[in-house]
């Protein structure tokens, strides 16, 4: 279900996108928001790890990747935010201070409500200066393993957006420069949405392939155990046997 609504959240966002490119032409004049300073101020985060257990190395994964963005140079203030209950608690593990978490969806139909509290989230950090750089990192589904992705938020760049001019330019309410800062925003939230239905659909692949390798697991002891169990048997019915041979070779 993950797999199939992620194909509706990538079919909003290249919307989106088609829209930027549109407001990018008009705002050519007062030129293009900065979206934020430098990026060597603040970074933060958003580490998206697993709500319930049994997944195996999900957790661990993907806070391989997120630890070390939170210890590079380059920025004199890093914050983490982090989804999920076992991160949550595999991250306390290694020490690393949680600026804010909150729990990780259960169902897809969750993914919109969760994103719109990150969004809110890193936009506070953004506006008041507290982070300048916003990544986020999580896992995608694989083939054979996890596959763990780290993607840049911010700064936003409107270079990777191609400019698109109408032969009817559209009809706009607010300022270009305020329209591509929403569009912006919203273009956010759509990768966020994106990166947390990937990381639900990878967090089940990872659980399924734990609960097959511990079935397998299972199978393999039990059959040893049974192996076991029938040579001890065996040999308890060979030592009655020469019990037995023994006892009537002593009676006259």
């Amino acid at each position: 279900e993950a797999r199939e609504r992620v194909e509706g959240v990538r079919a909003y966002a290249a919307t989106v996108s088609a829209a930027i490119g549109q407001a990018l032409v008009l705002a050519e004049d007062g030129g293009v928001p900065s979206g934020s300073r430098d990026g060597s101020d603040g970074h933060l985060v958003i580490a998206v790890c697993a709500e319930q257990g049994f997944a195996g190395m999900f957790n661990r994964r993907v806070l391989d990747l997120a630890e070390p963005l939170l210890k590079a140079e380059g920025s004199h203030r890093k914050e983490l935010f982090l989804l999920g209950a076992r991160g949550l608690a595999a991250a306390e593990e290694r020490g690393l201070a949680i600026g804010w978490s909150a729990a990780m969806v259960a169902h897809v139909e969750e993914v919109g409500a969760l994103a719109d509290r990150v969004t809110e989230q890193l936009y506070s950090r953004l506006e008041s200066g507290r982070a300048t750089r916003v990544s986020v990192v999580h896992a995608a589904p694989g083939l054979a393993e996890i596959h763990v992705v780290e993607r840049t938020l911010a700064p936003f760049d409107f270079a990777r957006f191609p400019q698109v001019r109408n032969a009817s330019p559209p009809i706009i309410s607010m300022p270009p420069q305020i329209l591509l800062a929403e569009l912006a925003q919203e273009y956010v939230f759509a990768e966020l949405c994106e990166a947390l239905t990937l990381s639900l659909a990878a967090e089940n692949e990872a659980r399924l392939r734990a609960m097959t390798a511990a079935k397998s697991n299972v199978t393999t002891m039990l059959e040893g155990l049974v192996g076991r169990s029938r040579q001890l048997r065996q040999e308890e019915i060979t030592n009655e046997i020469v019990e037995l041979g023994a006892r009537r070779r002593e009676v006259p």
